[in-house]
């Protein structure tokens, strides 16, 4: 660990050092503003450098250099967020934030909520393809009192285009495990609609034993009446086939396999009418998961589900002599058929409050605001929170932030049973105060974010055992503790018309139980990340060719750290785009999750065409 944080010392001083140069050097070197936008993932929607928690933002330009071909490998890039892996080319993982589990970070797409009262583990099966997202917004923190269930620890919104540039890429991978992508880009626009497309097909024989794939995809998005009142329509669908050796079991449950499909179907749009913003939006969401303890042998052990969810939502702003008011109401019915869990529906209404009011002319900002929920079967629960900002300059920021948070049992927290495995329907809302103070500073080239959070949680849901006779069971585990630090940095410079990207972010995590009752634990008190540290580096060679390189150092709590080493290049000839990627260079022998381990060295060859 020294040698880590000498490393990491050595290299903030260093690209200081770069800074206070490339200042010198002013006259002679161009530089690239930041992009400023403005988020959408806030109710209230104002300027990024004006945020008052911790936002993290990736561009699609940032998400192009990477070379990755699914978005789990970019979330992975961000220190503080820890996709844990079952296995090659995402076919399961689970979505933590902050050393949350699966079940308390929330996923929205263009705003859209697409928590899953199943089980939080195929939420990522909703992500759309990287070629469709405009950007990504990470927020680091609770975010429930703007969005409600399952933003108990963080929320990442998905952001997607609404237009391309080219009219039709067709896309051609190749790699190791016979690893074979292919996919068709497609775009059409005229002065008042416009469409969108992506469709997909991934497999591979896997790189041990069970563990082959098939994945098919299609993310279709279209926009009407552009000149007037846009409105958005959304359809997606994602099929997976994947054999699942030791995904849920022991390690000796070699022959498990699971099939899943995630389905959205949404309308949404932004009426604005002088100081007032309407975004109202209803929407579909279908999850189907079906479960094989032995492949190809449903009659030993089999579970299928599927959940329904549908909903509207209206959000609302209006700006004033007095600050921004935002206001929302979100209605949704859940409903899941399943030979475990039984047939169950749930009916989900969440009211949302916040003003923010503005002292000595916009350099300081409070907003407070307040969540009223009701759940069919939990009743009414209340959440208030304030944020507090102050503008020191243009540039630099202080902010902080205070708020209780919350998440509700899943049905399988509640009635999932097997003969390990026993849900409780006596189970207890999970509850949390949360605390967070940042500073974040940005020029025209340099991004630069530093905050220090605290949570104390209760009631928290865990499946646990005090031996290893007794069966798994979930439980209200004891009050924790959590404490860290999240540090970003970025610096962005242009040297002979060519544009250089360096990252580097790390995250501290602390955890402390006050009395452990249990000596297992599958989630809440195992296996979260304790240090993560990642560098970036945009590397343009030539005007038509980049490579980009992503060093990762992890270290879990009661387990041995890791290096990985990935590395990516594209040249582009005309119509052509040639692509190579190389994922754990290093060889490394790692676990994402606590039973599989991840594939060592490999890699995939590309061409793309453009029409």
């Amino acid at each position: 660990m020294k040698h880590l944080l000498n490393t990491l010392l050595c290299l903030i001083f260093g690209l200081i050092f770069v800074f206070a140069q490339n200042k010198k050097v002013q006259d002679s070197v161009s530089t690239q503003k930041l992009l400023e936008v403005i988020l959408t993932s806030n109710r209230i929607e104002n300027s990024f450098n004006q945020k008052s928690k911790t936002v993290q933002l990736i561009t699609s330009e940032q998400i192009q250099r990477t070379g990755i071909t699914h978005l789990v490998d970019i979330l992975q890039q961000v220190a503080g967020v820890d996709v844990k892996r079952r296995g090659a080319g995402a076919a399961q993982a689970d979505l933590n934030i902050r050393g949350g589990t699966f079940d308390q970070t929330l996923l929205l797409i263009d705003g859209i909520k697409l928590d899953d009262a199943q089980t939080g583990h195929h939420t990522l099966n909703f992500l759309p393809p990287p070629e469709m997202v405009e950007r990504i917004e990470i927020i680091k923190g609770p975010a429930a009192r703007a969005y409600g269930l399952n933003a108990f620890t963080g929320a990442i919104n998905i952001v997607t285009k609404k237009e391309i540039s080219q009219r039709l890429s067709l896309n051609l991978q190749k790699g190791n495990y016979d690893q074979t992508n292919g996919s068709i880009l497609f775009g059409s626009s005229n002065k008042n609609n416009n469409v969108i497309g992506f469709i997909s097909k991934n497999t591979s024989d896997g790189y041990r034993y069970n563990s082959d794939y098939q994945q098919s995809n299609f993310f279709i998005k279209s926009t009407f009446n552009k000149k007037k009142t846009p409105m958005d329509f959304i359809t997606s669908y994602s099929g997976r086939k994947f054999g699942a050796n030791g995904f849920y079991a022991t390690s000796s449950a070699i022959n498990q396999y699971e099939e899943t499909q995630a389905s959205l179907f949404a309308i949404s749009q932004r009426y604005i009418n002088g100081d007032l913003i309407f975004k109202p939006k209803v929407y579909w969401r279908r999850g189907q998961d079906m479960y094989e303890y032995v492949r190809d042998r449903p009659e030993i052990y089999r579970n299928l589900h599927i959940t329904n969810k549908m909903g509207g939502a209206l959000d609302a702003s209006i700006t004033s002599n007095f600050g921004l008011t935002g206001m929302g109401i979100d209605i949704s019915k859940v409903d899941i058929r399943s030979n475990n869990l039984g047939n169950r529906n749930r009916t989900v209404v969440n009211f949302f409050l916040e003003h923010r009011f503005y002292f000595l002319n916009n350099k300081i900002d409070i907003t407070p605001g307040l969540a009223s929920n009701y759940f069919s079967d939990f009743g009414w629960y209340s959440f208030p929170g304030i944020d507090l900002g102050f503008q020191l300059t243009s540039e630099l920021r202080f902010y902080g932030n205070l708020g209780s948070t919350y998440r509700i049992p899943t049905f399988t927290d509640l009635f999932y049973s097997d003969r390990t495995t026993l849900g409780n329907s006596n189970l207890k809302p999970e509850e949390a105060n949360s605390s967070e103070l940042g500073i974040h500073f940005s020029s025209f080239n340099v991004s630069i974010s530093l905050a220090y959070f605290n949570r104390k949680s209760k009631n928290l849901i865990d499946f646990v055992k005090s031996n290893e006779d007794e069966l798994w069971k979930a439980e209200n585990i004891q009050e924790i503790k959590t404490s860290g630090v999240d540090f970003e940095l970025l610096h962005i410079i242009k040297l002979n018309e060519l544009t250089h990207n360096f990252k580097i972010s790390y995250s501290y995590l602390e955890n402390k139980l006050d009395i452990n009752r249990y000596n297992f634990s599958q989630y809440s008190i195992n296996n979260d990340l304790k240090h993560h540290f990642v560098w970036t580096y945009s590397l343009p060679v030539h005007q038509n060719l980049k490579a980009f390189f992503a060093y990762k150092y992890v270290e879990r709590f009661a387990e041995e750290s890791y290096n990985i080493l990935d590395f990516s290049a594209r040249w582009s000839i005309k119509s052509f785009e040639l692509s190579i990627y190389l994922n754990n260079i290093l060889n490394t022998e790692y676990w994402e999750s606590n039973l599989v381990t991840m594939p060592k060295g490999n890699g995939l060859l590309g061409v793309r065409y453009y029409l």
